[in-house]
Protein backbone atom coordinates (compact mmCIF):
# COMPACT_ATOMS: atom_id res chain seq x y z
CA UNK A 1 0.00 0.00 0.00
CA UNK A 2 2.88 2.38 0.73
CA UNK A 3 4.31 1.82 -2.43
CA UNK A 4 1.05 2.49 -3.83
CA UNK A 5 0.70 5.54 -2.48
CA UNK A 6 4.64 6.59 -3.16
CA UNK A 7 3.56 6.13 -6.95
CA UNK A 8 0.64 7.93 -6.83
CA UNK A 9 2.01 10.78 -5.38
CA UNK A 10 5.03 11.39 -7.74
CA UNK A 11 2.66 10.62 -10.36
CA UNK A 12 0.57 13.94 -9.35
CA UNK A 13 3.91 15.49 -9.42
CA UNK A 14 5.27 15.01 -12.20
CA UNK A 15 1.46 15.35 -14.26
CA UNK A 16 1.92 18.91 -12.43
CA UNK A 17 6.16 19.26 -13.40
CA UNK A 18 4.62 18.52 -17.05
CA UNK A 19 1.59 20.88 -17.03
CA UNK A 20 3.69 23.71 -15.88
CA UNK A 21 7.29 22.99 -17.11
CA UNK A 22 6.75 21.69 -20.45
CA UNK A 23 4.66 24.22 -21.71
CA UNK A 24 7.28 27.47 -20.50
CA UNK A 25 9.87 25.03 -22.30
CA UNK A 26 8.08 25.03 -25.29
CA UNK A 27 8.09 29.01 -25.12
CA UNK A 28 11.11 29.50 -24.44
CA UNK A 29 12.17 27.92 -27.29
CA UNK A 30 10.01 29.31 -29.48
CA UNK A 31 11.21 32.75 -28.15
CA UNK A 32 14.49 31.84 -29.04
CA UNK A 33 13.57 31.09 -32.47
CA UNK A 34 11.60 34.04 -33.17
CA UNK A 35 14.52 36.13 -31.51
CA UNK A 36 17.15 34.93 -33.69
CA UNK A 37 15.08 35.13 -36.72
CA UNK A 38 14.18 38.55 -36.03
CA UNK A 39 18.03 39.37 -35.68
CA UNK A 40 19.49 37.69 -39.02
CA UNK A 41 16.77 39.17 -41.04
CA UNK A 42 17.57 42.94 -39.60
CA UNK A 43 20.93 42.57 -40.55
CA UNK A 44 20.58 41.05 -43.66
CA UNK A 45 18.21 43.72 -44.49
CA UNK A 46 20.87 46.12 -43.57
CA UNK A 47 23.30 44.51 -45.87
CA UNK A 48 20.66 44.43 -48.48
CA UNK A 49 20.14 47.97 -48.06
CA UNK A 50 23.99 48.51 -48.44
CA UNK A 51 23.62 46.37 -51.52
CA UNK A 52 21.39 48.32 -53.42
CA UNK A 53 22.62 51.41 -52.86
CA UNK A 54 25.62 50.66 -55.13
CA UNK A 55 28.28 52.91 -53.87
CA UNK A 56 31.66 52.58 -53.30
CA UNK A 57 31.36 53.48 -49.82
CA UNK A 58 28.31 51.36 -49.33
CA UNK A 59 30.10 48.18 -50.78
CA UNK A 60 32.91 48.74 -48.73
CA UNK A 61 30.51 49.19 -45.74
CA UNK A 62 29.09 46.02 -46.72
CA UNK A 63 32.40 43.65 -47.09
CA UNK A 64 33.53 45.44 -43.46
CA UNK A 65 30.01 43.93 -41.77
CA UNK A 66 30.68 41.00 -43.68
CA UNK A 67 34.14 40.80 -41.80
CA UNK A 68 32.69 41.98 -38.67
CA UNK A 69 30.72 39.03 -38.50
CA UNK A 70 32.31 36.43 -39.56
CA UNK A 71 32.89 34.16 -36.43
CA UNK A 72 29.00 33.85 -36.45
CA UNK A 73 27.24 34.49 -39.96
CA UNK A 74 28.50 33.97 -43.53
CA UNK A 75 27.64 37.39 -45.80
CA UNK A 76 27.43 35.80 -49.76
CA UNK A 77 25.61 38.74 -51.74
CA UNK A 78 25.10 38.96 -55.39
CA UNK A 79 24.53 42.33 -57.49
CA UNK A 80 26.54 45.60 -58.62
CA UNK A 81 28.91 45.78 -55.29
CA UNK A 82 32.36 44.69 -56.41
CA UNK A 83 33.82 42.87 -52.74
CA UNK A 84 35.95 39.81 -52.59
CA UNK A 85 32.44 38.25 -51.47
CA UNK A 86 31.34 35.16 -53.27
CA UNK A 87 28.03 34.55 -53.95
CA UNK A 88 25.63 32.46 -53.01
CA UNK A 89 25.11 29.02 -55.08
CA UNK A 90 21.82 29.48 -57.51
CA UNK A 91 18.98 27.47 -55.67
CA UNK A 92 15.47 28.29 -55.51
CA UNK A 93 15.64 30.83 -52.40
CA UNK A 94 18.06 32.68 -54.05
CA UNK A 95 15.73 32.73 -57.17
CA UNK A 96 12.62 33.74 -55.33
CA UNK A 97 14.37 36.67 -54.26
CA UNK A 98 15.90 38.08 -57.44
CA UNK A 99 12.35 37.48 -59.81
CA UNK A 100 9.46 37.75 -56.84
CA UNK A 101 11.52 40.19 -54.42
CA UNK A 102 10.60 37.75 -51.87
CA UNK A 103 12.72 37.10 -48.75
CA UNK A 104 13.40 33.82 -47.35
CA UNK A 105 13.88 31.90 -44.22
CA UNK A 106 15.60 28.50 -44.29
CA UNK A 107 16.00 26.67 -40.54
CA UNK A 108 17.22 22.97 -42.41
CA UNK A 109 14.69 21.12 -40.91
CA UNK A 110 11.44 20.65 -39.72
CA UNK A 111 12.28 19.74 -36.28
CA UNK A 112 13.29 22.85 -34.01
CA UNK A 113 16.14 23.65 -36.16
CA UNK A 114 19.20 22.38 -38.56
CA UNK A 115 22.60 23.11 -38.46
CA UNK A 116 21.99 26.35 -39.78
CA UNK A 117 19.38 29.51 -40.15
CA UNK A 118 19.65 30.69 -43.90
CA UNK A 119 18.10 33.90 -44.72
CA UNK A 120 17.91 35.15 -47.69
CA UNK A 121 16.55 38.54 -48.79
CA UNK A 122 16.55 40.77 -51.95
CA UNK A 123 18.40 43.75 -52.66
CA UNK A 124 16.39 47.03 -53.88
CA UNK A 125 17.69 49.98 -56.11
CA UNK A 126 18.05 53.04 -53.74
CA UNK A 127 17.75 56.00 -55.46
CA UNK A 128 18.16 59.44 -53.65
CA UNK A 129 15.24 62.51 -53.78
CA UNK A 130 17.15 65.58 -53.31
CA UNK A 131 15.49 67.37 -50.68
CA UNK A 132 15.74 70.96 -49.05
CA UNK A 133 16.06 71.09 -44.75
CA UNK A 134 15.29 67.47 -44.62
CA UNK A 135 17.74 65.71 -45.98
CA UNK A 136 17.78 62.61 -48.54
CA UNK A 137 15.07 59.85 -48.47
CA UNK A 138 15.00 56.50 -50.27
CA UNK A 139 12.81 54.92 -52.15
CA UNK A 140 13.14 51.21 -53.45
CA UNK A 141 13.19 50.54 -57.00
CA UNK A 142 14.01 47.61 -59.22
CA UNK A 143 15.71 44.27 -57.59
CA UNK A 144 19.18 44.41 -58.24
CA UNK A 145 21.14 41.74 -56.14
CA UNK A 146 20.16 39.75 -52.94
CA UNK A 147 22.18 39.09 -49.77
CA UNK A 148 22.08 35.49 -48.11
CA UNK A 149 23.37 35.26 -44.19
CA UNK A 150 24.09 31.71 -43.17
CA UNK A 151 24.00 31.71 -39.36
CA UNK A 152 25.17 28.67 -37.20
CA UNK A 153 22.71 27.62 -35.03
CA UNK A 154 25.08 26.11 -32.47
CA UNK A 155 25.03 28.84 -29.94
CA UNK A 156 21.53 28.22 -29.99
CA UNK A 157 21.58 24.65 -29.50
CA UNK A 158 23.54 25.16 -26.52
CA UNK A 159 21.20 27.27 -24.86
CA UNK A 160 18.36 24.97 -26.40
CA UNK A 161 19.95 22.19 -23.80
CA UNK A 162 20.45 24.61 -21.03
CA UNK A 163 16.87 25.61 -21.15
CA UNK A 164 15.08 21.71 -21.27
CA UNK A 165 18.43 20.57 -19.35
CA UNK A 166 17.64 23.02 -16.30
CA UNK A 167 14.16 21.88 -16.32
CA UNK A 168 14.96 18.01 -16.72
CA UNK A 169 17.28 18.31 -13.72
CA UNK A 170 14.56 20.30 -11.55
CA UNK A 171 12.11 17.82 -12.20
CA UNK A 172 14.22 14.87 -11.79
CA UNK A 173 15.27 16.57 -8.23
CA UNK A 174 11.94 17.94 -7.67
CA UNK A 175 10.65 13.89 -8.01
CA UNK A 176 12.97 12.80 -5.76
CA UNK A 177 11.74 15.02 -2.70
CA UNK A 178 8.81 13.92 -4.25
CA UNK A 179 9.36 10.44 -3.46
CA UNK A 180 10.86 10.50 0.01
CA UNK A 181 7.85 13.10 0.81
CA UNK A 182 5.25 10.98 -0.61
CA UNK A 183 7.30 7.77 0.98
CA UNK A 184 7.22 9.76 4.64
CA UNK A 185 3.74 10.48 4.07
CA UNK A 186 2.76 7.28 3.24
CA UNK A 187 4.40 5.73 6.01
CA UNK A 188 2.30 7.35 8.57
CA UNK A 189 -0.79 7.64 6.70
CA UNK A 190 -0.46 3.68 7.15
CA UNK A 191 1.12 3.52 10.39
CA UNK A 192 -2.47 2.50 12.00
CA UNK A 193 -3.07 -0.13 9.32
CA UNK A 194 0.92 -1.57 9.92
CA UNK A 195 -0.52 -1.66 14.06
CA UNK A 196 -3.61 -3.31 13.39
CA UNK A 197 -2.31 -5.89 10.96
CA UNK A 198 0.71 -6.25 13.55
CA UNK A 199 -2.03 -7.36 16.29
CA UNK A 200 -3.51 -9.89 13.56
CA UNK A 201 -0.65 -11.50 12.99
CA UNK A 202 0.03 -11.78 16.96
CA UNK A 203 -3.62 -13.11 16.61
CA UNK A 204 -3.23 -15.60 13.91
CA UNK A 205 0.63 -16.35 16.32
CA UNK A 206 -1.73 -17.46 19.49
CA UNK A 207 -1.70 -14.42 21.17
CA UNK A 208 -5.02 -13.22 22.14
CA UNK A 209 -3.28 -10.56 24.73
CA UNK A 210 -2.79 -8.74 21.53
CA UNK A 211 -4.02 -5.01 21.02
CA UNK A 212 -3.85 -2.36 18.60
CA UNK A 213 -3.29 1.56 19.33
CA UNK A 214 -6.07 3.48 18.64
CA UNK A 215 -4.61 6.42 16.22
CA UNK A 216 -5.06 7.56 13.42
CA UNK A 217 -7.87 9.13 11.53
CA UNK A 218 -11.73 8.30 12.80
CA UNK A 219 -11.97 5.48 10.35
CA UNK A 220 -8.85 3.43 11.67
CA UNK A 221 -9.70 4.16 15.54
CA UNK A 222 -12.96 2.92 14.81
CA UNK A 223 -11.83 -0.36 13.31
CA UNK A 224 -9.19 -0.32 16.25
CA UNK A 225 -11.42 -0.10 19.01
CA UNK A 226 -13.46 -2.60 17.47
CA UNK A 227 -11.09 -4.93 17.08
CA UNK A 228 -9.96 -4.22 20.63
CA UNK A 229 -13.23 -4.93 21.45
CA UNK A 230 -13.52 -8.30 19.80
CA UNK A 231 -10.40 -9.34 20.61
CA UNK A 232 -11.47 -9.05 24.43
CA UNK A 233 -14.20 -10.60 24.68
CA UNK A 234 -12.62 -13.97 22.55
CA UNK A 235 -9.85 -13.63 25.16
CA UNK A 236 -12.32 -13.68 28.07
CA UNK A 237 -14.37 -16.65 26.05
CA UNK A 238 -11.35 -18.74 25.13
CA UNK A 239 -10.07 -18.31 28.96
CA UNK A 240 -13.17 -19.14 30.06
CA UNK A 241 -13.04 -22.39 28.35
CA UNK A 242 -9.31 -23.54 29.07
CA UNK A 243 -10.62 -22.97 33.35
CA UNK A 244 -13.16 -25.29 32.41
CA UNK A 245 -10.93 -27.81 30.56
CA UNK A 246 -8.84 -27.82 33.06
CA UNK A 247 -11.18 -27.60 36.02
CA UNK A 248 -13.09 -30.58 34.39
CA UNK A 249 -9.71 -32.72 33.71
CA UNK A 250 -8.56 -31.84 37.21
CA UNK A 251 -11.97 -32.91 38.65
CA UNK A 252 -12.66 -35.90 36.33
CA UNK A 253 -8.80 -37.91 36.96
CA UNK A 254 -9.88 -38.40 40.83
CA UNK A 255 -13.18 -40.33 40.45
CA UNK A 256 -11.88 -42.01 37.17
CA UNK A 257 -8.59 -43.19 39.59
CA UNK A 258 -11.16 -44.50 42.13
CA UNK A 259 -13.54 -46.26 39.03
CA UNK A 260 -9.62 -48.19 38.15
CA UNK A 261 -9.23 -49.17 41.19
CA UNK A 262 -12.65 -50.66 41.59
CA UNK A 263 -12.48 -52.26 38.50
CA UNK A 264 -9.18 -53.85 39.49
CA UNK A 265 -10.67 -55.38 43.19
CA UNK A 266 -13.29 -56.59 40.73
CA UNK A 267 -11.02 -58.31 38.57
CA UNK A 268 -9.21 -59.80 41.08
CA UNK A 269 -12.38 -61.45 43.31
CA UNK A 270 -14.22 -62.75 39.90
CA UNK A 271 -13.40 -66.48 38.94
CA UNK A 272 -15.64 -65.99 36.07
CA UNK A 273 -13.55 -66.10 32.39
CA UNK A 274 -16.20 -63.59 30.45
CA UNK A 275 -16.77 -61.68 33.78
CA UNK A 276 -13.06 -60.83 33.98
CA UNK A 277 -12.83 -60.19 30.35
CA UNK A 278 -15.54 -57.74 30.81
CA UNK A 279 -14.01 -56.25 33.80
CA UNK A 280 -10.66 -55.74 31.86
CA UNK A 281 -12.42 -54.51 28.68
CA UNK A 282 -13.86 -51.55 30.82
CA UNK A 283 -10.74 -51.12 32.54
CA UNK A 284 -8.63 -50.45 29.66
CA UNK A 285 -11.40 -47.79 28.41
CA UNK A 286 -11.20 -46.39 32.14
CA UNK A 287 -6.84 -46.03 31.33
CA UNK A 288 -8.08 -44.52 27.84
CA UNK A 289 -10.17 -41.87 29.27
CA UNK A 290 -7.77 -41.50 32.36
CA UNK A 291 -4.95 -40.40 29.06
CA UNK A 292 -7.37 -38.32 27.53
CA UNK A 293 -8.12 -36.07 30.64
CA UNK A 294 -4.70 -36.28 31.44
CA UNK A 295 -3.77 -34.97 27.89
CA UNK A 296 -6.82 -32.25 28.11
CA UNK A 297 -5.35 -30.80 31.18
CA UNK A 298 -1.69 -30.77 29.95
CA UNK A 299 -3.21 -28.85 26.54
CA UNK A 300 -5.17 -26.34 28.40
CA UNK A 301 -1.72 -25.81 30.48
CA UNK A 302 0.13 -25.13 27.65
CA UNK A 303 -2.44 -22.93 25.84
CA UNK A 304 -2.27 -21.08 29.03
CA UNK A 305 1.38 -20.05 28.78
CA UNK A 306 1.93 -19.75 32.39
CA UNK A 307 6.16 -19.60 32.26
CA UNK A 308 8.90 -18.02 30.15
CA UNK A 309 11.70 -20.02 28.20
CA UNK A 310 14.70 -20.35 29.72
CA UNK A 311 18.24 -22.27 28.92
CA UNK A 312 17.89 -26.07 29.62
CA UNK A 313 20.70 -28.63 29.00
CA UNK A 314 19.36 -30.32 25.80
CA UNK A 315 21.04 -33.48 26.38
CA UNK A 316 21.06 -33.83 29.60
CA UNK A 317 16.93 -33.85 29.52
CA UNK A 318 16.99 -36.17 27.00
CA UNK A 319 19.21 -38.53 28.53
CA UNK A 320 17.00 -38.32 31.62
CA UNK A 321 13.72 -39.19 29.73
CA UNK A 322 15.42 -41.49 27.89
CA UNK A 323 16.27 -43.35 30.75
CA UNK A 324 12.89 -43.77 31.63
CA UNK A 325 11.43 -44.78 28.84
CA UNK A 326 13.85 -47.88 28.63
CA UNK A 327 12.65 -49.97 30.66
CA UNK A 328 9.50 -50.32 28.66
CA UNK A 329 11.17 -50.57 25.86
CA UNK A 330 13.35 -53.60 27.65
CA UNK A 331 10.17 -55.73 28.11
CA UNK A 332 9.50 -55.56 24.18
CA UNK A 333 13.39 -56.05 23.32
CA UNK A 334 12.88 -52.55 21.28
CA UNK A 335 16.10 -50.67 21.28
CA UNK A 336 16.74 -46.44 22.26
CA UNK A 337 20.03 -45.17 21.45
CA UNK A 338 20.88 -41.72 21.18
CA UNK A 339 22.77 -40.72 18.02
CA UNK A 340 24.37 -37.13 16.86
CA UNK A 341 26.94 -34.55 17.00
CA UNK A 342 25.84 -32.46 20.33
CA UNK A 343 29.06 -31.82 21.82
CA UNK A 344 29.26 -29.12 23.55
CA UNK A 345 26.05 -29.75 25.32
CA UNK A 346 23.85 -27.33 23.73
CA UNK A 347 21.30 -24.98 25.53
CA UNK A 348 17.78 -24.89 23.93
CA UNK A 349 15.17 -22.21 25.20
CA UNK A 350 12.00 -24.57 26.29
CA UNK A 351 9.83 -23.72 29.38
CA UNK A 352 10.42 -25.94 32.41
CA UNK A 353 9.08 -29.15 31.90
CA UNK A 354 7.64 -28.55 28.72
CA UNK A 355 10.51 -30.55 27.23
CA UNK A 356 10.13 -33.05 28.98
CA UNK A 357 6.48 -33.78 28.02
CA UNK A 358 7.38 -33.39 24.40
CA UNK A 359 10.08 -35.81 24.45
CA UNK A 360 7.33 -38.07 26.59
CA UNK A 361 4.66 -38.12 24.21
CA UNK A 362 6.88 -38.39 21.03
CA UNK A 363 8.37 -41.36 22.60
CA UNK A 364 5.07 -43.26 23.73
CA UNK A 365 3.97 -42.69 20.62
CA UNK A 366 7.29 -44.48 18.94
CA UNK A 367 7.46 -47.24 21.40
CA UNK A 368 3.71 -47.82 20.62
CA UNK A 369 3.85 -48.06 17.32
CA UNK A 370 7.66 -49.74 16.98
CA UNK A 371 7.13 -53.68 16.34
CA UNK A 372 8.95 -56.13 18.88
CA UNK A 373 12.92 -55.90 18.70
CA UNK A 374 12.61 -53.05 16.82
CA UNK A 375 15.00 -49.63 17.41
CA UNK A 376 14.30 -46.18 18.02
CA UNK A 377 16.84 -43.49 17.48
CA UNK A 378 17.02 -40.11 19.13
CA UNK A 379 19.30 -37.59 17.10
CA UNK A 380 20.33 -34.29 18.46
CA UNK A 381 21.91 -32.08 16.05
CA UNK A 382 22.66 -28.17 16.27
CA UNK A 383 22.24 -25.76 13.89
CA UNK A 384 23.37 -22.41 14.71
CA UNK A 385 21.12 -20.56 15.99
CA UNK A 386 18.67 -23.49 15.84
CA UNK A 387 18.51 -27.14 18.01
CA UNK A 388 16.99 -30.09 15.76
CA UNK A 389 15.43 -33.28 17.50
CA UNK A 390 14.68 -36.36 15.85
CA UNK A 391 13.17 -39.44 16.71
CA UNK A 392 13.17 -41.90 14.93
CA UNK A 393 11.07 -45.25 14.95
CA UNK A 394 10.74 -48.26 12.27
CA UNK A 395 6.69 -48.69 12.50
CA UNK A 396 4.34 -48.47 9.97
CA UNK A 397 4.63 -44.22 9.55
CA UNK A 398 2.00 -42.42 7.99
CA UNK A 399 0.84 -41.43 4.54
CA UNK A 400 0.76 -38.01 3.35
CA UNK A 401 -2.85 -37.17 4.40
CA UNK A 402 -2.21 -38.39 7.73
CA UNK A 403 0.96 -36.36 8.30
CA UNK A 404 -1.46 -33.37 7.47
CA UNK A 405 -3.57 -34.59 10.19
CA UNK A 406 -1.71 -36.09 12.67
CA UNK A 407 -1.49 -32.55 14.84
CA UNK A 408 -5.13 -32.18 15.21
CA UNK A 409 -6.78 -33.12 18.15
CA UNK A 410 -8.42 -36.50 19.35
CA UNK A 411 -7.19 -38.17 16.15
CA UNK A 412 -5.40 -41.23 16.16
CA UNK A 413 -3.49 -43.37 13.29
CA UNK A 414 -3.56 -46.26 12.15
CA UNK A 415 -0.27 -47.81 14.10
CA UNK A 416 0.33 -50.95 15.65
CA UNK A 417 -1.72 -50.25 18.65
CA UNK A 418 -2.30 -46.56 17.46
CA UNK A 419 -6.47 -46.96 18.55
CA UNK A 420 -5.90 -47.13 22.14
CA UNK A 421 -4.43 -43.52 21.78
CA UNK A 422 -6.07 -40.18 23.44
CA UNK A 423 -5.38 -38.36 20.28
CA UNK A 424 -4.29 -35.57 21.91
CA UNK A 425 -0.54 -36.27 22.12
CA UNK A 426 1.12 -34.99 18.89
CA UNK A 427 -1.60 -31.75 19.33
CA UNK A 428 0.20 -31.12 23.11
CA UNK A 429 3.52 -31.46 21.51
CA UNK A 430 2.70 -28.84 18.84
CA UNK A 431 1.18 -26.41 21.21
CA UNK A 432 3.84 -26.88 23.52
CA UNK A 433 6.88 -26.26 21.06
CA UNK A 434 4.99 -23.50 19.51
CA UNK A 435 4.66 -21.46 23.00
CA UNK A 436 8.43 -22.02 23.13
CA UNK A 437 9.25 -20.50 19.37
CA UNK A 438 9.69 -23.45 17.76
CA UNK A 439 8.55 -25.60 15.41
CA UNK A 440 7.95 -29.68 14.92
CA UNK A 441 7.80 -31.47 11.40
CA UNK A 442 6.64 -35.51 10.65
CA UNK A 443 8.88 -36.78 7.25
CA UNK A 444 8.96 -40.49 6.18
CA UNK A 445 12.42 -42.42 8.22
CA UNK A 446 15.16 -43.65 6.08
CA UNK A 447 13.72 -47.24 7.63
CA UNK A 448 10.35 -47.05 6.72
CA UNK A 449 9.02 -45.68 10.05
CA UNK A 450 8.18 -42.24 10.75
CA UNK A 451 10.42 -38.79 11.87
CA UNK A 452 9.22 -36.78 14.71
CA UNK A 453 11.79 -33.67 13.86
CA UNK A 454 11.24 -30.86 16.66
CA UNK A 455 13.40 -27.41 16.10
CA UNK A 456 14.33 -25.13 19.34
CA UNK A 457 15.79 -22.14 19.64
CA UNK A 458 19.45 -22.52 20.53
CA UNK A 459 20.25 -20.14 24.01
CA UNK A 460 24.11 -19.01 24.79
CA UNK A 461 26.02 -19.89 27.84
CA UNK A 462 25.97 -16.17 28.69
CA UNK A 463 21.89 -16.13 29.31
CA UNK A 464 18.95 -15.76 26.39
Amino acid sequence: MIRQLVRSYVLLVAVAIALFTVPVAFTLTKQLRDDTRSAVLREADAMALLLGNGRTASCEALEEMAEAYADQIEVTPTGNCRTTLRPPEPDAALTKALRQGEATVDWGSDFIWGEHLVVTVPAHRQAADDGKGDGERSTEGAIVGAVRVTYSTGDMTSRLWQIWGFRAVLAVLVLGVAALLGAAVARRLTRPLRQLNAMASKFSDGDLTARSPVTGPPETQTLARTLNQGAERLDTLIAAQRIFVADASHQLRTPLTALRLSLDNIADGVDDEFVREDVEQATAEVVRMSRLVSGLLVLARAEAKVSAAEPLPLVDIVRERLAVWRPAADERGVTIALRGSADGRPLVLASPGHLDQVLDNVLSNALEVSPDGASITVRVEPRGDKVDISVLDEGPGMSDAEKSRAFDRFWRGQGLTGKSGSGLGLAVVKQLVTDDGGTVALADAPRGGLCVTITLRAASRGGN
